[in-house]
């Protein structure tokens, strides 16, 4: 993947229903050089698919975290299964070391906040946790609309 390949790849992630005929004005080339790099990234497996961001994702909850969950033997995926449909959720990763999973989570006030901890802590196969509130978000990939 070279600069041009990156370059194009940020403009998607900002906005990734841009037209062709932008994307090429925006990036110095012809729109068939950002159809092809777009196929073959597609091809690649680099890019595998575009997303809708619905207004809830886009609406900013005000107290987000990152809370770390220890697991009992096999339970991880009945536990991403459970996690998963919550709504507060909007990411979770697997990890090795002492934390099994890293969960990103959002709510709109401190007491929504801890109701959701005291809910995943209730999981059967969650042994213990630890949870670190997110201050501030001075740089993201994600896309911004």
């Amino acid at each position: 993947m070279d600069e041009l390949d990156q370059r194009l790849i940020t403009l998607l992630r900002h906005n990734g229903r841009r037209s062709v005929s932008d994307l090429a004005l925006e990036l110095g080339v012809s729109r068939a050089t950002v159809r092809a790099r777009m196929e073959r990234l597609e091809q690649s497996g680099d890019i595998i698919g575009y997303t809708v961001i619905l207004r809830a994702d886009a609406v900013s909850l005000p107290v987000r975290g990152i809370m770390l969950i220890e697991l009992e033997g096999r339970a991880a995926d009945r536990v991403v299964d459970v996690l998963g449909g919550f709504p507060e959720v909007s990411d979770i990763h697997t990890t090795n070391g002492k934390w099994d999973l890293v969960v990103e989570l959002g709510a709109a006030s401190l007491t929504d906040f801890d109701a959701v901890l005291r809910r995943v802590r209730l999981i059967p196969g969650v042994i213990a946790s630890e949870t670190n509130l997110l201050l501030a978000t001075p740089r993201s990939t994600r896309a911004r609309l």
